[in-house]
């Protein structure tokens, strides 16, 4: 009677396994902003070689080469999509395209740092004293800090369908305010990455109960396209810095909400 009984329990957790074992497995999904160069194409690719479904978004009247080429690479996963931050219209309607869509990670990379190269002082002066140009002004707040609050309104449903429920904001140390700036330059930027900050800590309070996890990063000193053949000292490869901060990303649950980081997870002051 027992080898019996064995029998069936050994068929049942076999039939089991099978049913599980059909079940369709959720690829994750993230959406990126600005995912056609430096810090958030670098995103692209790491998450699109880990097999994660990605929604990557750029603001060009057409597709750029960057991501025609890695949608070409992945073809089933990678999925261009145009949308400027800065307007309502677009985010809402790439929303309305989404909709019902999970999404796991909304990341936040599209950023206003300068107008000019990162050596032309005189091309900088609309953030500089004396010479601040606040129309300037407005186009950082748009881009900056209106942009992903518009972002996390219009995907808030996305997220909380998803498994990770998870913003993470690309933020810089530059918005620090308990510790002085080096120098007293690129005003528009460093306010508004103050003013970003405090817009995620509004989020995480905000979304808390609905189990998002919001965090912002500090990525260090990347080198990427917009300096040119300038090599700055310091700085590291986009591969090397963006895989600190996946490994970081994975290892987040909502206890780590509200926090301002370093790649490496250490807290970055601000």
């Amino acid at each position: 009677m027992k080898v019996v009984q064995r029998f069936f329990r050994i068929l049942a957790a076999g039939a089991l396994l099978g049913l599980l074992c059909a079940l369709p497995v959720r690829a994750e999904t993230v959406l990126v902003t600005d995912s056609n160069q430096g810090i958030g194409l670098e995103f692209a690719k790491q998450f699109a070689a880990r097999g994660w479904t990605v929604i990557a978004t750029h603001r060009r009247s057409e597709t750029p080469d960057t991501l025609a080429e890695l949608q070409k690479q992945y073809p089933d996963t990678v999925k261009p999509e145009r949308m400027d931050v800065t307007k309502k219209d677009e985010i809402a309607a790439l929303a309305e395209r989404l909709k019902g869509q999970p999404i796991d990670i909304i990341l936040n990379n599209a950023a206003l740092i300068r107008f000019a190269d990162i050596r032309d002082r005189e091309g900088n002066k609309g953030q500089l004293f004396g010479t601040l140009d606040y129309d300037h002004m407005d186009q950082f707040m748009h881009t900056n800090v209106a942009g992903p609050l518009m972002i996390a309104e219009e995907f808030r449903d996305n997220l909380i369908a998803s498994q990770r429920k998870m913003i993470v904001t690309i933020s810089s140390a530059a918005g620090m305010v308990t510790i002085a700036p080096r120098s007293a330059d690129h005003y528009w930027y460093r306010i508004t990455k103050a003013a970003l900050n405090s817009a995620m800590r509004l989020l995480a309070v905000e979304l808390a109960d609905e189990g998002v996890t919001v965090v912002m990063f500090h990525p260090g000193g990347v080198q990427v396209e917009s300096f040119g053949d300038n090599k700055m000292p310091g700085m590291v490869p986009p591969e090397e810095a963006i895989g600190k901060m996946m490994q970081t990303i994975d290892g987040l649950t909502i206890k780590d909400s509200g926090r301002f980081l370093q790649n490496d997870g250490k807290d970055q002051p601000w």
